[in-house]
């Protein structure tokens, strides 16, 4: 890796934390300054931009501010502490008097959602509460709350419905909680749910199948 500093696309595999990523990146190039343009969780996949060397790092808050798209798999019937799988699932008792949902009844749920909406985010995320991240908090069993932000969904996509898995595809304003989305659609349709998969497929005009994965950063060291 001659030119060390720049802008980095990464498909980032689960398991890892943007952190992660971060350091790897450190260890790679050599250099401290470095920084990513948007968290993904650790069980998500897909595009990370990494920012290396001071005079990036300053562009941050320009790619973070782009709109971001997801393909993501919501499991309906179960609920999850976190919204995905690394929290403590439990079934859901309550019984749908309508039974299993179609895929009509999906797509129109969905449909709801696109627009500007009201969304919480969930205790599990990197938002400050009075200085600190929300989930050191629900770790510990706080109980606090977090404000309503107005987010955008500017396309809200049924890929594929097989009961009781849902996939659906977002293209979304910055600071959406794709999680959040899932559990508020399992909602709307009557029950609870959580996300299994999660994959960021672009920020802004920047697609995932144009990034390298950390292994291929290790060919190049």
């Amino acid at each position: 890796m001659e030119n060390k500093e720049g802008i980095y696309f990464i498909n980032k595999p689960a398991g890892w934390t943007s952190f992660d990523v971060v350091a790897k990146m450190r260890g790679i190039t050599g250099i401290r300054s470095i920084g990513h343009a948007g968290t993904l969780d650790p069980f998500a996949t897909g595009l990370l931009i990494i920012l290396v060397g001071k005079e990036f790092t300053k562009r941050q808050s320009e790619f973070m501010k782009l709109d971001k798209e997801y393909e993501a798999t919501l499991k309906l019937g179960e609920a999850s502490t976190t919204g995905d799988t690394e929290g403590e699932i439990t079934p859901f008792a309550k019984v749908r008097n309508l039974g299993k949902p179609k895929r009509e009844e999906i797509s129109s749920i969905l449909n709801k959602f696109i627009g500007e909406i009201e969304q919480t985010p969930p205790p599990h995320s990197a938002i400050k509460i009075n200085g600190e991240r929300a989930y050191k908090k629900a770790r510990r069993g706080e109980q606090f709350e977090i404000p309503k932000r107005k987010i955008t969904i500017y396309d809200l996509e049924l890929i594929d419905c097989k009961y009781p898995f849902v996939k659906f595809r977002v293209k979304c304003s910055s600071g959406t909680y794709i999680r959040t989305l899932g559990q508020d659609i399992a909602k709307a349709l009557g029950t609870e749910g959580y996300l299994t998969e999660l994959r960021r497929t672009k920020i802004g005009d920047y697609a995932v199948s144009g990034a390298k994965k950390i292994e291929d950063l290790n060919e190049n060291k």
